[in-house]
């Protein structure tokens, strides 16, 4: 059993903020805490690794005391067992990706670990090269490696994965599930992506101004309805045309830009920059299957 329950005061662009934490789940979920920017996620995975202080409260991972503020109890960092995963891959430039690895170890630990992962993860044609010579995509696979050298009772994702292209997200995503399946390794994942919670995780904190505001499974927090009668998108007008007896809209929907049609009526309040809803009936989709490359 994994037990955060912790009180902090931030400072944030809106003044204070009071953090209040209180989440319970068992060994070897993979977790989300999902929400605004500034809600406090990053500073809740801080706070378990030990690299901030709760003002007050508990931290306790497989039966082990990590924090309480009552009994003055503070576990050092190092002495956690945690793999932290950031979205700056946080590499050493001057070392390689098998020295990278090494790197992690600490007195006493058994170097065979390396080699494992090595194997596991698939990166032996690697293990020679410097973070100058890999991608994006290859760096934060030996950032999520040297994370599990450790052996860790947790695994923190601080989005991890948000600065790679989508092709690139997909693949690691699969690599995250199946260290989590093959490991059992508990796993806390900040992402702002649905798309990406959904794929890996079983449980979501949905965190709003310092406080939990849901908790679910995906499903729970973010369908809505069981069977959906519509689609909603959320866009941003680029450009408006006059097309009588309508009006042709350009609009920005995510990385998609799209001409809809709109009523005099609808173009009324519209300018351009206005930002709108978009629904559409969904009882009979067109759904074509997109082939990656």
């Amino acid at each position: 059993m994994i037990e955060v329950s912790i009180k902090k005061e931030l400072l944030s662009v809106d003044g204070k903020l009071e953090l209040s934490i209180d989440m319970n789940f068992e060994d070897g979920e993979f977790v989300a805490l999902f929400g605004e920017s500034g809600a406090g996620k990053t500073t809740i995975l801080r706070m378990i690794a030990g690299l901030e202080v709760p003002d007050s409260g508990r931290i306790v991972v497989k039966n082990q005391v990590w924090f309480d503020s009552q009994k003055n109890i503070n576990l050092h960092p190092s002495k956690r067992k945690i793999g932290f995963v950031f979205q700056d891959y946080a590499l050493f430039p001057n070392m390689t990706v098998k020295e990278n690895l090494t790197f992690a170890l600490q007195k006493g630990d058994d170097a065979e670990i390396i080699d494992e992962l090595i194997e596991t993860v698939g990166l032996k044609e690697l293990i020679n090269r410097y973070p100058s010579q890999l991608s994006g995509g290859q760096q934060q696979r030996v950032a999520m490696t040297r994370a599990l050298v450790r052996r860790p009772n947790i695994l923190l994702l601080d989005e991890p994965l948000s600065a790679l292209d989508h092709t690139m997200r997909h693949k690691l995503q699969d690599e995250l599930a199946k260290i989590h399946k093959q490991f059992n390794l508990t796993t806390i994942l900040v992402s702002h992506d649905p798309s990406e919670i959904f794929r890996l995780c079983n449980r979501v904190y949905q965190l709003e101004s310092g406080v939990v505001k849901k908790e679910g499974s995906p499903s729970e927090i973010f369908v809505k309805e069981k069977i959906s009668g519509s689609f909603k998108f959320v866009g941003e007008v680029l450009a408006i045309e006059s097309c009588k007896p309508v009006y042709l809209l350009t609009v920005a929907v995510g990385t998609q830009i799209v001409k809809i049609m709109a009523t005099e009526s609808e173009r009324e309040e519209l300018h351009i920059g206005s930002r709108i809803q978009i629904v559409s009936k969904a009882f009979h989709p067109m759904i074509f299957k997109i082939d990656s490359t």
